[in-house]
C-alpha cells in the first residue's frame, strides 16, 4: 500500500511488541517483524540480553495460542501426569486407594474434579465438566452426591484409585461400605465452617479401620477463612474420638477445589495447581494390604448393569491374581455357594471411561464381570475358596416406610404411569437393595401386596420414590415411623441424631424452643465464624426431627443452616406432643373451584389451585386448629338473574403451599399417605371412607 497503510502497520507492530515487552515475551514477535521494517527498527524492538532485561517481570499464566509457555512447576506437574503406567502389569507397591470423605457441601467432588484435570484425565461431561463423578440425573439436578462412585488416575507412574462419597447423613452406608477398599482417606473440612456433624461421622468410621486421615483444609481462598481455629478444631475432635498417636501425626493439605490450587503451607506458599496434594497422596497413603495366597478372591462393593456386558461388580482385590477366561464363584455371607461361571471381562475405571484389563492384581480396585447373582457383600473368588471374605458391618437403619400400590379413584388416570402393580414394585425395591446397602426390603405385615422399606432418612427415601416416579411407578406410600431397638433388660431404645444449627442470632430463641419440645437437647453453644451468628449443637430423637426442616426454615427466614448425623440408640424419651394442625379434607369428587376455595381460605392454608381434580378423602389444606375439618372445595356459584350490592366481589386467593416429596414424606400423620405418580402428588387419608373413619 501507500506510506500511510505502511506507517499505521509500523505503528500497530510497536503497540504489539510494547505489549509483549511488558509481558517478558517481545521475542516471540520477531518473526512479525521481518518484511515490515528495516533491521534498526527490528533492533530496537528486541530486549536487551541478559537477565536484567526481564527482572522483576513475571510471566503469563497461560500460554498463547500455538505456544507453550509454562510455568516451572506445571512443567513438572505436566510430566508427572504423562508418566505412562500399564494398567496390566502395575505393581502393588505402585497402587494407592483413597476415599474422599467430608460434611456435605465441603467440595469432595470439586476437589476430585480438578484431580482428574491436574492427572490429564478427561472429565468432560455434558454441563462442560462441573462435578464429573455426578453422574446420576437427581445428583446433578440438586447438587449433591447420592451414590460413592470410584475412578483412577496416573501420578510419578503411581495409580491412585480414588473414591467419591456422599456427605448428607443419610446416605452414610455408602461411606462405611467403601471403607473397607482404601487404605487411606482425605479429610476434607471447610476452612469457614470446620468440623460439622458428618465429619464427625465419617471421621469416626475411618479411625475405626486404624485409618490415618490425610486432612484437606478446603476453601482457604474465601475471605471468612479461620483456617488456624478449624486445625484446631479437627485435631480436639480427632482427640475425642480416640485416635491413636499414630493416626494423630496426620498430614495437612490447604486447598481450594474451586480454583484449583493445593499447598503445604498457607499463606506462605502459594501454589495454581494440585502437585501438593497428589504429592501428599502418594507419599502419605499406605500400599495396599492383601492375603498372602494365589488363589483369587475379592468383596462386592458396588454393581451396576450393562446390556451387553450383564452385571458388572466393583471392588477390590483381597488375594491373588484374575485373568479374563478364569473359573470364578460366587460366596455370600454365610459361605454357601450361590453360582460358579467365567470371567468375561476385567475392567478398570480410568478418568470418567473404562479401561479393559487382560488381567488385575490383589491390591487394585476393579470390575469383574461374568456372574448374574453377585450382588454388594458377597465375595468372587476362584473354585479353591471355600469361605467368604469379611464383609464391613453397616449401622442399622432408623426409618421405616410402607410401598402399596396406589388404590384411590384415580390410580391408572395418569398417561405417564406404566408401572402399576405390587409385582414391578416389589422388583424394582430389590434391585435398589442389591446395590444400596443402606435400604432394606421386606413383605408388610399390616397391609397386603404392601412392602416395607427401611432406611436412613427421609431424604434417602425420597430419593428413592423420586428415582421411581420418573421411572414411570404409580404407588402410595404411608408415613414414615421410627424404628427402635431393645437392650438387654428389655428397655425400648430409639435413633438419636447429632444436630448442628446455625443461625441469626435473633432466631436461635425460637429454634432452641422447637426442638426442645421434640425431646432435643442442647450441647453447646457459641460464636460461629460470620458475626452475628450462632452456632447449636443439639442431640434430638430422629422422631423429633420428622417435618422439622420446614419449620426450622421458616422460623429462620430461609437464613439457617442444619445439619444431621447419626449418632446412636439410647433409651426412649418419652411421646412427643402433637406437633401438626389438623388438616382440610375433600368430602366430594371433582374439580376444585374458586368460588368454594375463596370461603375456605379462612379455614386454613390451601394445597390446592382452583380446577384440581380432586376425591372423597383426599387432602386439600391444612386447618387452622387441630382437629380435622371435612369440607367441599368443589361448590360452584349458583346463578340467578337478581343483582345484588357485594355479590360479585373478586376473590383473591394466595398461593397454595407446594411440598416437595422430601417434604411431604414427614408432613404426614399416622392415618394419611401420599398418592405418587409421574406427573403429581397428593396427600389423602389412608381410610377414604370418612364413616368408617369415624
Amino acid at each position: 500500500g501507500g506510506s500511510k497503510a505502511r506507517i499505521s502497520a509500523m505503528q500497530l507492530v510497536l503497540l504489539l511488541a510494547a505489549a509483549s515487552l511488558l509481558a517478558g515475551e517481545a521475542l516471540a514477535f520477531a518473526p512479525a517483524l521481518s518484511g515490515l521494517g528495516s533491521a534498526s527498527l527490528q533492533a530496537k524492538l528486541r530486549p536487551a540480553s541478559g537477565p536484567s532485561a526481564l527482572a522483576g517481570r513475571s510471566p503469563l499464566p497461560t500460554a498463547r495460542a500455538g505456544r507453550s509457555v509454562l510455568p516451572l512447576s506445571n512443567l513438572r506437574a505436566t510430566a508427572a501426569a504423562e508418566v505412562e503406567v500399564d494398567y496390566d502389569s502395575i505393581k502393588i507397591d505402585n497402587v494407592r486407594n483413597c476415599a474422599i470423605i467430608a460434611h456435605v457441601d465441603h467440595g469432595k467432588t470439586t476437589l476430585v474434579d480438578k484431580m482428574l484435570d491436574a492427572c490429564k484425565e478427561s472429565s468432560d461431561v455434558d454441563d462442560g465438566g462441573d462435578r464429573a463423578m455426578d453422574s446420576m440425573d437427581l445428583e446433578r439436578e440438586r447438587g449433591i452426591t447420592i451414590m460413592s462412585k470410584v475412578t483412577s488416575m496416573t501420578w510419578n507412574g503411581i495409580k491412585l484409585n480414588i473414591v467419591d462419597t456422599p456427605g448428607h447423613a443419610d446416605f452414610g452406608g455408602e461411606v462405611e461400605r467403601v471403607m473397607s477398599i482404601v487404605d487411606g482417606v482425605c479429610l476434607l473440612v471447610d476452612a469457614t465452617e470446620g468440623p460439622m456433624a458428618q465429619t464427625k461421622f465419617v471421621l469416626m468410621k475411618a479411625l475405626a479401620r486404624g485409618i490415618k486421615p490425610l486432612v484437606v483444609i478446603n476453601k482457604v481462598d474465601r475471605d471468612t477463612t479461620r483456617v488456624e481455629d478449624v486445625e484446631t478444631e479437627v485435631f480436639d475432635l480427632m482427640v475425642n474420638l480416640g485416635a491413636t498417636d499414630e493416626q494423630l501425626d496426620y498430614s495437612t493439605i490447604y486447598a481450594s477445589g474451586r480454583n484449583g490450587f493445593a499447598t503445604t503451607e498457607w499463606p506462605a506458599k502459594k501454589t495454581d495447581n494440585m502437585n501438593d496434594l497428589l504429592d501428599c497422596i502418594v507419599d502419605t497413603i499406605p500400599k495396599p494390604t492383601v492375603l498372602d495366597r494365589p488363589e483369587f478372591s475379592m468383596v462386592v462393593t458396588m454393581i451396576e448393569y450393562d446390556s451387553f456386558l450383564g452385571r458388572i461388580c466393583t471392588g477390590r482385590i483381597t488375594s491373588g491374581e484374575v485373568k479374563t477366561g478364569d473359573a470364578i464363584q460366587c460366596l455370600d455371607q454365610a459361605s454357601t455357594k450361590i453360582e460358579s461361571g467365567r470371567c468375561t471381562k476385567v475392567m478398570a475405571r480410568k478418568g470418567q471411561g473404562k479401561v479393559e484389563l487382560s488381567s488385575a492384581r490383589a491390591g487394585d480396585i476393579v470390575q469383574v464381570c461374568g456372574l448374574a447373582k453377585a450382588t454388594v457383600g458377597h465375595t468372587i473368588s476362584s473354585p479353591d475358596i471355600t469361605e467368604a471374605l469379611d464383609a464391613p458391618a453397616i449401622d442399622p437403619p432408623t426409618l421405616c416406610m410402607t410401598f402399596c400400590p396406589n388404590d384411590s379413584p384415580l390410580a391408572g388416570k395418569d398417561k405417564k404411569s406404566t408401572k402399576l402393580t405390587s409385582q414391578m414394585i416389589k422388583e424394582r425395591l430389590l434391585t435398589e437393595c442389591e446395590n444400596n446397602i443402606g435400604i432394606t426390603v421386606s413383605p408388610s405385615e399390616d397391609r397386603s401386596e404392601a412392602f416395607d422399606v427401611m432406611g436412613r432418612g427421609e431424604l434417602q427415601l425420597g430419593i428413592l420414590l423420586e428415582n421411581m416416579r420418573r421411572e414411570g411407578f404409580e404407588l402410595g406410600v404411608c408415613p414414615p415411623r421410627v424404628l427402635f431397638q431393645k437392650d438387654d433388660s428389655g428397655s425400648k431404645l430409639e435413633p438419636i441424631e447429632e444436630v448442628v444449627v446455625e443461625c441469626d442470632d435473633e432466631f436461635s430463641g425460637a429454634v432452641i424452643s422447637k426442638l426442645s419440645d421434640r425431646k432435643g437437647v442442647m450441647m453447646n453453644m457459641g460464636p460461629a465464624a460470620e458475626a452475628g451468628r450462632t452456632r447449636i449443637t443439639l442431640e434430638v430423637p430422629t422422631r423429633g426431627l420428622l417435618g422439622y426442616r420446614t419449620i426450622f426454615f421458616t422460623d429462620t427466614r430461609g437464613s439457617g443452616i442444619l445439619t444431621r448425623a447419626f449418632k446412636g440408640f439410647e433409651p426412649y424419651k418419652g411421646d412427643l406432643a402433637n406437633i401438626r394442625k389438623g388438616v382440610l379434607v375433600s368430602m366430594r369428587s371433582g374439580d376444585t373451584s374458586l368460588y368454594s376455595l375463596g370461603k375456605l381460605q379462612a379455614r386454613g392454608e390451601l394445597f390446592v389451585d382452583p380446577g384440581v381434580e380432586v376425591y372423597p378423602g383426599m387432602i386439600i389444606g391444612e386447618h387452622s386448629r387441630d382437629n380435622d375439618l371435612e369440607v367441599n372445595p368443589i361448590e360452584a356459584k349458583q346463578l340467578t338473574n337478581m343483582r345484588a350490592a357485594g355479590s360479585d366481589d373478586k376473590v383473591n386467593l394466595p398461593p397454595p403451599r407446594a411440598f416437595s416429596l422430601e417434604e411431604m414424606i414427614p408432613y404426614m400423620q399416622p392415618d394419611e399417605m401420599v398418592e405418587v405418580t409421574p406427573s403429581t402428588m397428593r396427600l389423602r387419608k389412608a381410610n377414604l371412607d370418612g364413616k368408617k373413619k369415624k
